[in-house]
């Protein structure tokens, strides 16, 4: 199917039957015009889906006006602030320069911040999509040539380009390397929502290397945690069953976190713990803390990259890029069993 023209500011005028002159006064507000007409200049902007400053997205890249949206869910997380670094350097050099907003997790903030970065002069949308959004509301505009490439996760409701970690085979190396060690009874600290691209895979990859063990899933092994007291609440619980794991592996660095506190305050460091996510001074607890460590900023060039390479002409469909974690074995996650 072809793609569909962008709409322009003498498309609208045109529909209505008035210049584009009397249309810029209204969008502008700089100049009297009758309410009559400014009703039905308004009506047609809203069916055409027009935007005031979607023109600024034809500029020529290296325009000092040239700008890149990104929206995160949580800007206090480190992973979203280094893989915004990748896209700032990428984009920088090409003159072009980042605005960033966070969502919160949220579906009606993220739609607003990109319905916001959508009237300024954007020349791509990055998006880090919140859980359970439907981005069906962006087909006119990649339709339209608009470069929309999704970090992290992938767009729901939407072929768009992404690229995303190997969330499922970081999982089952972690896991793995702890069913090397000898550990049978393994729990799994997951994230929040339970429709999150990123759980969805680390607990697939986490159930592939329980299975390649011949190891039976075992769903009181299993906890939900979304920041990280509540990840230790759920480490402590899970120590108290009559048959408690002897090892952990957490889904996100916040889970980590919490399964490093309560495991040190309480003085279980004969538990095993491997961490998909790397955390600052990890290297320096004793024993070091064992990770999957994903390259955020790998995943910040590599889609600005692909961005880059819209904005320079290439039509070929959506594409999802891969970008490869390692293990980083530091001592926790070499424990044996007691």
């Amino acid at each position: 199917m072809p793609s569909q023209r962008r709409t322009t500011l003498t498309d609208v005028a045109q529909r209505v039957g008035v210049s584009a002159k009397t249309v810029s006064r209204v969008l502008n507000g700089d100049g009297p015009v009758a309410d009559e007409t400014r009703a039905k200049i308004m009506a047609v902007i809203e069916e055409l889906g027009f935007q005031p400053n979607l023109m600024a997205r034809n500029m020529r890249i290296g325009s000092r006006d040239s700008t890149v949206g990104l929206v995160v869910p949580d800007m206090s997380n480190p992973f979203f602030g280094t893989v915004a670094s990748g896209i700032e350097e990428a984009v920088g050099s090409r003159g072009l320069t980042l605005l960033i907003g966070s969502s919160g997790e949220s579906v009606e903030r993220e739609k607003k911040l990109v319905t916001t970065f959508l009237a300024r002069r954007i020349s791509t949308l990055m998006i880090v999509p919140a859980a359970d959004g439907d981005h069906r509301y962006l087909r006119r505009e990649r339709e339209s040539g608009l470069p929309l490439v999704f970090l992290d996760r992938p767009a729901a409701g939407l072929a768009a380009d992404c690229v995303v970690s190997d969330n499922r085979q970081g999982a089952k190396e972690g896991t793995a390397h702890l069913i090397a060690h000898g550990h049978r009874r393994i729990a799994y600290i997951r994230d929040l929502p339970a429709s999150l691209f990123t759980r969805q895979e680390r607990f697939r990859g986490y159930r592939d290397a329980l299975a390649e063990a011949g190891i039976p899933y075992d769903r009181t092994l299993a906890a939900d945690a979304h920041d990280p007291d509540a990840a230790a609440t759920a480490v402590r619980r899970l120590l108290t069953l009559d048959q408690p794991p002897t090892a952990i592996f957490t889904g996100n660095n916040f889970a980590t976190l919490g399964a490093v506190q309560a495991l040190t305050v309480d003085g279980r460091q004969d538990v095993a713990l491997v961490g998909f996510d790397d955390l600052p001074l990890a290297d320096v607890l004793r024993p070091g803390l064992t990770v999957v460590t994903q390259d955020p900023r790998a995943i910040g060039t590599a889609a600005a990259e692909l961005a880059l390479a819209r904005l320079d002409g290439t039509r070929r469909g959506a594409k999802r890029q891969t970008v490869p974690v390692r293990l980083v074995p530091r001592g926790t996650g070499e424990l044996p069993p007691l």
